[in-house]
């Protein structure tokens, strides 16, 4: 594993858990894991279950030991990063979004295909499509619970970024995170609505704002918090981006998301509605989903919330007795469930780079639309 942030925590968390719970083809292991900092690197190795420790990310990628590279750096790194693992015959699993820019996208995108032709395999990390109760949504759609698609809302909203006196992060600097909130938590809200409803993104027309130009530079961190500094330096991303967007059947959607919404820690809402009924995921919710069926009589109307926690339902069987809850930390587990099998198979994961380069080109073009002012511009 390459970076030992807040994503660095999650990823250890899932491969440490799903060999434990899920019957896997292979049992992964937690060989090594590359951080500049040594003493920093070391200690959370230690702390996550890594059994070594490196600052040498070239000579990693030349052992014989190492099958998967996962990637969990800030933005910038990850196109060099995951192109030098694919060309060692490394599998790769990297962190969304796959890019900070579409021009980056495009050739981890042709990377991975290239190195899939030789049987080296690619997957971004878009983690949200791997809680049970979005699968679930996405399997109520694809069955024509919805009947036909017509809008779709989706939003994230957090406040973590509210205080402008909140220090200066990497995730505020365009030129390591590529955009704010936009590509930090837009492109989950772009890629799981597109996940669920099974459509794509044609053409989009956006607004972005940065809220607070100025904050106090990061003295010391780990994750998303640390503590200010007395410098002060320029805030270069967007804080809130909106935008609607039209998909491939003709759809429209409305999406949002922001560091600024007050109150709101970790919001994640995709509803769709068809001509059959609707469909709600809410992850302050996250073991329901909301079902409306218009089909049925108008006395029995009403929108039904569906505990996710049978185990029928999906990834459910390895867990807990129904009615008990899963967290935000399965879906980094259920994450390593997909990837091993898939690679164990020989198939391709999905969410694939091609799919991440999709993201990217939606997340490209609302930046696009916001600078220039258009009424609508499309994602190719």
């Amino acid at each position: 594993m390459i970076g030992n942030g807040f994503m660095g925590a999650a990823h250890s968390q899932g491969w440490r858990t799903a060999p434990r719970f899920f019957d896997l083809p292979v049992d992964p292991q937690m060989t090594v894991m590359v951080g500049r900092d040594p003493d920093k690197n070391a200690a959370l190795a230690q702390k996550w279950g890594w059994a070594e420790a490196s600052q040498d990310f070239d000579a990693v990628l030349a052992r014989d030991d190492i099958d998967i590279v996962d990637i969990v750096t800030p933005g910038h790194l990850h196109c060099d990063m995951a192109i030098a693992a694919l060309e060692a015959g490394k599998h790769v699993i990297c962190e969304k979004p796959l890019a900070n820019t579409v021009d980056e996208a495009r050739r981890m995108a042709d990377a991975a295909a290239s190195a899939a032709d030789r049987g080296v395999l690619a997957m971004v990390g878009f983690t949200y499509r791997r809680v049970p109760a979005a699968s679930f949504a996405r399997d109520l759609v694809a069955r024509g619970a919805v009947g036909q698609v017509r809008q779709v809302r989706a939003q994230y909203l957090q406040d973590w970024l509210s205080d402008p006196e909140a220090p200066l992060t990497w995730r505020m600097d365009k030129s390591k995170a590529g955009s704010g909130a936009l590509g930090d938590i837009g492109a989950h809200a772009v890629d799981l609505a597109q996940f669920i409803t099974g459509l794509s993104l044609t053409e989009v027309s956006g607004v972005m704002e940065t809220f607070v130009k100025e904050r106090p530079v990061l003295a010391q961190g780990q994750g998303l918090s640390g503590s200010a500094g007395t410098e002060r330096g320029p805030v270069t991303v967007d804080d809130y981006a909106a935008f609607s967007g039209r998909f491939d059947s003709g759809a429209m959607g409305s999406f949002e998301a922001t560091r600024f919404a007050t109150g709101r820690k970790n919001a994640l809402r995709v509803e769709v509605a068809g001509d059959k009924g609707a469909v709600l995921f809410d992850l302050e919710d996250m073991n329901a989903v909301q079902y409306y069926d218009a089909t049925a009589p108008g006395t029995e109307q009403g929108f039904t919330r569906i505990y996710v926690t049978e185990a029928d339902h999906p990834y459910m069987e390895a867990w807990w007795p129904p009615g008990h809850m899963l967290g935000y930390e399965h879906g980094f587990s259920h994450q390593v469930k997909d990837f091993v099998e898939a690679l164990a198979s020989g198939s391709q994961p999905t969410p694939s780079f091609a799919d991440g380069y999709q993201v990217q080109r939606v997340l490209g073009a609302v930046e696009r639309s916001a600078n220039d002012g258009s009424a609508w511009t499309a994602t190719e």
